[in-house]
C-alpha cells in the first residue's frame, strides 16, 4: 500500500490547485483564525502568514488597503507599525458566515420557506443586480425574476443585506410552508430550476477529492508540521466556505441520492479537529498584536463543529 503523502507536500500542492485570491484568503484568515483571538493583527505578521501561501508583501498591502475601503478592516498606526482590526460591519458579516460554516452536522427542516418578493419596477437595474448577487450568495434561489426562496434562511444576515442595499422598505418578506399532500416531485423540479444543484454537487465532489488525501496524511503523521497544519486548515475552510455560502442547505428530501454536501461537512469537521491544535500553536507563536502576543481563543472557537474536543492553544 502506498504511504500517505506528507502534510507539507499536500499544503504546497493544494495552494497551487486552489489558487486563492489574496483579498479573499485574507478574509478567510481573519474570520477563521484571527477573529477568535481578538480580531487584530500586525501587518508584518499577516505578511508572514500569507507568505506561506506564496503571496508577496506588495499584494498583501494592496489587499488590506482594499479591505479597509470595503469596511472589512480598519488600520491603527503605532509608531512605524500598522495593525489591522476587523470592523464592526466585518464582524457582522463574519458572524453570518460562521453560523453556517461551523454549524454542527445535525440540522432539521420544519418544511418552512422564506420568500422575498420584489415588486415589479421597484428597483433600478443596478440595484436589482446587486440584490440578486447578494441573495444568491446567501443561498437563495430565484424562483422568478421577482421571487427568491430559501428553506433555511439566516434572517439576520438577510435583513442586514437588504438594509445595506437600501431596499428593506421595498422588499416583501413572507413565510410559507410546504403542502406535503402533493409530495416532493414538483418541488424537486422547482429546486433544480432555482439552484444550480449540478454545479454544487460537482464542487463538493472536488472538495472531497482535494481533502481526503489530507485526512490520510494527517492521520498517518505522528507530529504534523504546525505551519503546514495552518496552511491546510486555512485552505480547507477557504474552499469549503466558497461552496457552502452558495448552498441553500436543502433538506435531504429535495436532493439527489448520495449528495456529497453532508459528507464534505463531516470531512471538514473531522479534519478541522485534527488540524486545530498544531495550527493554533503555530498561530500563537507567529502572530503579534498591538498589545503583544495574540490573546487566547474565545470559548466560542472551541464550540465550532459541535465541539473541537480538547484543542490545545499551544
Amino acid at each position: 500500500m502506498a504511504r500517505p503523502r506528507r502534510p507539507e507536500d499536500l499544503a504546497a500542492q493544494l495552494t497551487e490547485t486552489i489558487a486563492p485570491r489574496a483579498k479573499s484568503l485574507i478574509i478567510t484568515v481573519y474570520g477563521d483564525a484571527v477573529l477568535p483571538h481578538g480580531g487584530s493583527l500586525w501587518l508584518g505578521s499577516l505578511i508572514e502568514l500569507m507568505g506561506l501561501f506564496g503571496m508577496s508583501e506588495r499584494i498583501i498591502r494592496t489587499s488590506v488597503f482594499r479591505l479597509c475601503k470595503d469596511d472589512w478592516l480598519t488600520n491603527t498606526q503605532i509608531g512605524r507599525r500598522s495593525f489591522y482590526r476587523v470592523t464592526d460591519s466585518g464582524k457582522e458579516r463574519f458572524a453570518a458566515a460562521e453560523r453556517r460554516i461551523y454549524a454542527p452536522l445535525a440540522r432539521e427542516w420544519d418544511r418552512g420557506w422564506d420568500l422575498l418578493m420584489v415588486p415589479p419596477n421597484a428597483l433600478d437595474a443596478e440595484t436589482r443586480d446587486a440584490l440578486r448577487r447578494e441573495l444568491i450568495w446567501q443561498g437563495f434561489g430565484a424562483a422568478s425574476a421577482t421571487v427568491y426562496a430559501h428553506p433555511n434562511c439566516d434572517e439576520t444576515a438577510m435583513h442586514r443585506s437588504l438594509a445595506e442595499l437600501g431596499v428593506a422598505d421595498k422588499i416583501v418578506h413572507m413565510k410559507a410552508s410546504l403542502d406535503r399532500a402533493e409530495g416532493f416531485g414538483a418541488l424537486r423540479d422547482l429546486v433544480r430550476g432555482c439552484w444550480d444543484i449540478d454545479q454544487l454537487e460537482h464542487d463538493y465532489a472536488a472538495f472531497l477529492d482535494h481533502f481526503r488525501p489530507v485526512w490520510a496524511a494527517v492521520d498517518a503523521a505522528d507530529a504534523p508540521d504546525p505551519a503546514a497544519c495552518f496552511v491546510l486548515r486555512t485552505l480547507m475552510i477557504h474552499d469549503f466556505r466558497r461552496i457552502l455560502l452558495r448552498d441553500p442547505m436543502l433538506p435531504p428530501d429535495l436532493l439527489p441520492t448520495d449528495w456529497p454536501g453532508q459528507e464534505s461537512r463531516m470531512l471538514t469537521r473531522n479534519l478541522y479537529r485534527r488540524l486545530a491544535g498544531p495550527s493554533e500553536s503555530f498561530l500563537m507563536q507567529a502572530a503579534t498584536t498591538a498589545n503583544g502576543p495574540l490573546p487566547d481563543a474565545q470559548p466560542s472557537f472551541h464550540g465550532r463543529f459541535g465541539g473541537l474536543e480538547s484543542v490545545a492553544a499551544g
